[in-house]
């Protein structure tokens, strides 16, 4: 690494707001290309309000590690988003490149908040829409 680069660091509510969204899910930068030295490497915080979901997406070629730092989650997956895997803060997740997912807030109160790391970069690819009717167990906050 050259001599010339130095650590940065992002203070709370100056994170990069530019980042690839999708739906009700709030993507924040701390770490990325886009406002630090870094070239391989996105970490940043998501969101979903109360009984919200993102929109059906993947992230490309960039492989993708979560954290569930707060709250309760729910990853839909496989054909017409049928299957799926739960978790609750403390859990951690890797999601293969090219994976199409829907991410949701299981709680109707409860923000649900992830760290999450990509390599290379926050690749999102939307996808089309799907009702929430197919999506076991999923419910909108009233």
């Amino acid at each position: 690494m050259s001599e010339t680069v130095r650590p940065v660091i992002t203070r709370k509510g100056q994170e990069d707001t530019g980042t690839g969204q999708s739906g009700g899910c709030v993507r924040v930068s701390g770490v990325s290309p886009q406002h630090t030295p870094a070239t391989k490497i996105w970490f940043g915080k998501v969101s979903n309000e109360p009984g919200y979901r993102s929109l059906p997406h993947h992230h490309g070629e960039a492989e993708t590690g979560g954290y569930v730092l707060h709250g309760k989650a729910r990853i839909y997956f496989g054909e017409n988003y049928q299957e799926f895997l739960d978790m609750e803060e403390g859990d951690f997740i890797f999601v293969p490149p090219n994976w199409p997912h829907v991410e949701v807030n299981m709680s109707t109160t409860d923000d649900l908040i992830w760290l999450t790391t990509r390599t290379p970069d926050n690749i999102v690819v939307n996808l089309p829409d799907v009702d929430d009717a197919t999506l076991t167990g999923f419910r909108r906050a009233l």
